[in-house]
């Protein structure tokens, strides 16, 4: 994967690096933070480095935290109450979570470069749209790279820090309490780690709103649609790889979430039965929010199945009546293109093609979009059920299900 090897202006840090294919969107190169971590150092003048970036901002969110620990005798000492180590949700977070949303930059720009890209390969953009197409593209990158969207997210984390109270806190951080109150470690998780986390998972929120706009701007062109395509969809079924951009991001998610519970059901005994509306609730709502954009097309497919069916009936309904009167009444139909046609063939395969038109979705999303979000919520839960559950009986419940 080649990306230009230009750095950024410091004079004007918010135009994009200007891409040789006018259809090279990168849903992650130039933006503000990255802009910022490249003139620390952290991140490369060309690419991403995430590898660099995931390391040092677990390292730096965790070790503080456990070098005070230890220090304070509150690392593997129960005798002050739970210790650090019991607190899996801080070492998710820290090892675990805000690694994945960085590496997850890198999966996004493969997968989002890919659909973009092809718009133009499946010839879905006609020539006279193409010109849009390509200032979509543009006016789409030079949003990514402005600083306002970033603004608001750090005021949103900022917000969140001061209008949610300490106490809110007060069981995660039962570690970190001492005689005399709270204790660096404490602090560190709430004012450090805690605002790292929530920047990284609003900047996706921030990505996938961006992904939104481009998917709508793109569906009010005059998109060249099959309606008797194979996926069914039109010729918009490559879009169901959208889910596999934020599979880590998900991941991440749901690793925090199953942190937390994996404790309060090995300390306090909390039932798993308790566990399921949140969990569904979560899926839920996440799930919907990664395939948003896939609903803009909504629209575009209704009306292009609507029309294809009244159009492809009247097509179906010529060939049947010359095939009817040729083979049936005898009667000299004289030379019909229709039915010598090779890509219609006999009544049988233009019935097909009609099938073929009438189970056309009116969504780009079936399984191969929905097992990039299950897949990856499920996976930390297993752990939550294993404290539980035999291992086994979960894995054999699962298989009977996917089976």
């Amino acid at each position: 994967m080649k990306e230009s090897h230009a750095t950024p202006s410091k004079a004007t840090p918010s135009k994009a690096t200007p891409s040789k294919d006018p259809i090279d969107f990168i849903i992650v190169r130039n933006d503000l933070p990255i802009r910022w971590q490249r003139k620390v150092g952290l991140a490369p003048d060309n690419g991403l480095g995430v590898t660099r970036r995931a390391l040092f901002f677990a390292m730096f969110t965790w070790l503080p935290i456990v070098i005070w620990a230890a220090l304070e005798s509150r690392l593997l000492d129960r005798a002050a109450g739970e210790p650090l180590l019991a607190h899996y949700g801080v070492h998710v977070r820290c090892l675990v979570a805000i690694p994945l949303l960085i590496l997850a930059e890198s999966m996004a720009l493969r997968v989002v470069r890919t659909i973009v890209s092809q718009f133009i390969e499946n010839g879905l953009i006609i020539d006279s749209q193409r010109d849009r197409f390509f200032k979509i593209i543009q006016d789409t990158t030079q949003l990514r790279d402005k600083a306002f969207p970033w603004a608001i997210v750090f005021a949103l984390t900022l917000l969140w820090l001061v209008g949610v109270p300490e106490n809110v806190h007060e069981h995660e951080l039962s570690w970190a309490t001492l005689e005399t109150g709270m204790g660096f470690g404490g602090w560190w998780f709430l004012y450090v780690v805690r605002p790292i986390f929530t920047i990284l998972l609003l900047g996706w929120l921030w990505r996938i709103g961006l992904i939104f706009r481009l998917f709508y701007l793109i569906s009010k062109l005059d998109l060249a649609l099959v309606p008797a395509h194979p996926d069914a969809m039109g010729g918009l079924g490559f879009l169901q790889k959208l889910p596999k951009a934020f599979i880590l991001v998900t991941l991440a998610m749901s690793a925090v979430l199953a942190s937390r519970w994996v404790h309060d059901s090995l300390y306090h005994q909390i039932a798993l039965d308790t566990l399921k509306l949140p969990l569904l609730s979560f899926a839920v709502l996440w799930g919907l929010t990664v395939v948003a954009p896939l609903f803009v097309f909504t629209a575009k497919m209704i009306s292009t199945r609507k029309k294809a069916m009244r159009q492809y009936s009247a097509l179906l309904s010529e060939h049947g009546r010359l095939v009817h009167h040729k083979w049936i009444l005898g009667q000299n139909i004289g030379e019909r293109g229709i039915l010598d046609s090779p890509e219609l063939g006999p009544s049988a395969d233009i019935e097909t093609i009609y099938a073929a038109v009438k189970k056309m979705s009116l969504i780009p999303i079936g399984k191969s979009c929905i097992m990039p979000i299950i897949v990856p919520i499920a996976l930390p839960m297993i752990i939550v059920a294993a404290t539980q559950i035999p291992l086994l009986k979960i894995l054999t419940t699962l298989f009977k299900a996917i089976v």
